[in-house]
């Protein structure tokens, strides 16, 4: 069975940094793509960046890139998502996701992802 964690969400102020984790468990971590997505209240669930599983190839929402980067410990089975230069827009649940097939390639639609985290609270204050 395959568990995702997440971790490391809080409040942080406008401009500030914050990283996220997700630590996996069940499958061969590091052949498997992980994506993370946010929800903020009233919206739909939205790309956030996804890395493809044996490979660094990360492709991130445009709102993000440059300011969010994604990691992954193939040791620790663990993803992380590194948040600088954040926005009151930022604000949401961040979850992260994977699949349960094998594949070099980011994904960026949630259907796509078959085991979902919980989920942690990013709050950014203004």
């Amino acid at each position: 069975q395959v568990r995702l964690v997440e971790s490391g969400g809080g409040l942080v102020q406008t401009g500030g940094s914050l990283r996220v984790s997700c630590a996996a468990s069940g499958q061969t971590f590091s052949a498997y793509p992980m994506g993370w997505f946010r929800q903020a209240p009233g919206k739909e669930r939205e790309f956030v960046g996804a890395v493809g599983g044996n490979a660094n190839l990360p492709k991130y929402a445009d709102d993000v890139k440059g300011r969010f980067t994604i990691s992954r410990d193939n040791v620790k089975n663990t993803v992380y998502l590194q948040m600088n230069s954040l926005k009151p827009e930022d604000t949401a649940v961040y979850y992260c996701a994977t699949r349960a097939v094998v594949t070099t390639l980011p994904s960026i639609n949630p259907d796509d992802y078959d085991f979902w985290g919980q989920g942690t609270q990013v709050t950014v204050s203004s």
